[in-house]
């Protein structure tokens, strides 16, 4: 596995980057935001498979290179820093981050965290049960049409621009429309982790998915419980 470590301090890179090769990864480093975008557009070789990215750079915040990283690729993003606060851990999943880690963590849950978000991106291609993706194209719910290979969703034909985690939450309620989802079902599924604080970003995740679609009542609250897909009706036919 290809990983691109962004951090400025050459001396917690240079310990992680022994551990990771140890443990067989192959590892570049970058010192910075400009740095690491260059990488990960222009650094040959095989594409990278994770980002690990810490937020305290010296040209730019890690927020706004996570920002930019999300323009050019959907390479998975795990955030490595020092950052406790639950403010910053749901703004960097917000911006489009497939996990989350504070520092000092425990190197055993780094290396199982990057496997995990490795594996979600991995199966991104494959349908229920590990069949390819191409066998179930597309998901239809009235107006609304989830494109699985391409990850496009169009509502009456319009496409709706979504940011990876809220295309990753509406295609796991419409696989299964009006099945309630525990949250922590949702959160384990989508997210890949039971952090505290999580919660409070799902809500933040389906009130854009409401507000973005413009069908408020797509996405049902159960109170106590979680959420579920109320499928909506499919538009009236013309008029022969």
């Amino acid at each position: 596995m290809r990983l691109l470590l962004v951090e400025d301090d050459d001396h917690v890179a240079a310990a992680l980057c022994a551990v990771l090769r140890r443990h067989g990864f192959d590892v570049a480093h970058a010192r910075a935001g400009e740095e690491a975008l260059r990488e990960l557009l222009h650094g040959g070789l095989a594409p990278f498979d994770v980002v690990l990215l810490d937020l305290g750079l010296p040209d730019q915040d890690g927020f706004e290179v996570c920002c930019r990283i999300r323009k050019v690729t959907s390479t998975p993003v795990i955030m490595v820093t020092a950052r406790a606060d639950v403010r910053s851990r749901i703004h960097g999943l917000n911006l489009g981050a497939d996990d989350y880690v504070v520092k000092p963590y425990d190197t055993g849950e780094l290396l199982a965290r990057i496997h995990a978000v490795a594996r979600r991106a991995g199966a991104e291609g494959e349908g229920a049960e590990g069949a390819p993706a191409e066998e179930h194209p597309s998901l239809r719910l009235g107006p609304l049409h989830l494109q699985l290979p391409t990850r496009r969703v169009l509502v009456n034909e319009v496409e709706v621009a979504l940011t990876r985690k809220e295309f990753d939450l509406l295609a796991l309620l419409a696989h299964r429309p009006g099945v309630v989802f525990r949250r922590e079902q949702i959160i384990s599924e989508v997210w890949r982790t039971s952090w505290e604080g999580t919660g409070r970003t799902l809500e933040v995740h389906v009130a854009s998915l409401r507000s973005k679609l413009g069908m408020p009542e797509l996405i049902e609250t159960v109170r106590g419980v979680g959420y579920r897909l109320v499928a909506p009706p499919s538009p009236p036919s013309p008029a022969a």
